[in-house]
């Protein structure tokens, strides 16, 4: 295990990103945790130009403001969780305050959907002692644009944010549903949770933005609310008897966060056959796969009609989620011994 690290954290004080940081702390690591956004003018251009043009052209308002903030400490480590506004002039003023700057990006900031808005960090890429990815692809893509180490690790769950809750009758009424899908609306999604209907999958839609959807007047009536988190979000999916998990297309997506969260929660996970869902869940045994609408609802109709397979199924894909390890504390271990050896090297 890594020694106790000072460590500036900097990401969005929610979400998984929350969950890492205190996944550190809970390492026994001394964590200084800064939201960046917080440190940009409170509107919505600022999404906006980071979005459609690159966060690069922000940066210069994160240094007098990161200046303020830790002007009188240092730190072993500064932990970047994200880093669409980080360019390399941050980076020069993070180093006088931390010995090691490394970044971690759970995106695919890399790829053909979010180039704008990863502009500063492909900027970035060679002044960061070490580069965490989460897809193969950007191990070679990162290394080709000069990033100097890369690391590459699986998504993980969190122990605390992703552990089952306590189901009482009431749980099950506000949030019982057959077949939820618990995400947010892509393009290709729409289309695909439309055909399920169809086929007679008696569907639930939670989520942002569902509201875009082309199909959304026939999406609206199974659509149960946006964004949830916490608990709600937990026991969303406890009391789901079969739990859809959609990939995304633009972000090369072979699995996502979802596949480690909804087995952690002890849900049913049914989601595309892919060959890294493959190497995670035994299928049929460990979880449901299926390569298109017709066979996720003949998959959705099997586990609705088997009430003891479906729940031994959901019951051993949490059991191998946590043999395999999949959660925060041993992956960001692995990070904080990897920069540590290799800085020792």
């Amino acid at each position: 295990m890594a020694s106790s690290l000072s460590i500036l954290y900097l990401g969005p004080v929610s979400g998984t990103c929350l969950d890492r940081a205190n996944a550190l702390r809970r390492l026994g690591h001394h964590v200084r945790h800064l939201d960046l956004r917080k440190m940009l003018p409170n509107t919505l251009w600022t999404d906006r130009i980071t979005w459609r043009i690159g966060g690069n052209f922000l940066a210069p308002l994160l240094i007098p403001a990161l200046k303020e903030q830790i002007h009188d400490q240092n730190f072993d480590l500064c932990y970047i969780d994200g880093g669409e506004w980080v360019t390399p002039k941050v980076i020069a003023l993070l180093r006088l305050f931390a010995k090691k700057v490394i970044n971690y990006n759970i995106d695919d900031p890399l790829g053909p959907r979010d180039r704008q808005r990863f502009l500063a960090y492909r900027q970035s890429l060679p002044f960061y002692d070490l580069n965490v990815v989460i897809r193969k692809e950007n191990v070679a893509e990162a290394l080709a644009l000069g990033a100097k180490k890369v690391l590459l690790v699986q998504r993980s769950a969190d122990e605390v944010s992703h552990a089952k809750r306590p189901i009482d009758q009431s749980d099950y009424l506000a949030w019982g549903s057959d077949v939820l899908f618990l995400g947010t609306w892509f393009p290709e999604r729409g289309p695909f949770l439309l055909k399920l209907i169809k086929l007679g999958v008696p569907l639930t839609i939670r989520g942002a933005n569902w509201h875009k959807a082309p199909e959304w007047k026939f999406l609206k009536s199974y659509w149960k609310g946006g964004n949830i988190s916490g608990d709600e979000y937990a026991k969303a999916i406890q009391c789901a008897k079969v739990n859809l998990g959609l990939l995304s297309k633009a972000n090369r997506d072979l699995h996502t966060t979802r596949s480690l969260e909804i087995p952690a929660l002890g849900g049913l996970f049914c989601a595309e056959r892919t060959s890294e869902h493959l190497e995670m869940y035994r299928e049929g045994k460990e979880a449901l796969f299926w390569k298109d609408e017709e066979e996720c609802a003949e998959m959705c109709t099997f586990a609705l009609e088997n009430e003891t397979r479906r729940k031994t199924i959901a019951a051993s894909g949490h059991a191998r989620l946590i043999a395999n390890r999949h959660y925060n504390e041993r992956v960001l271990e692995d990070v904080l011994n990897y920069v540590q050896t290799t800085d020792a090297s």
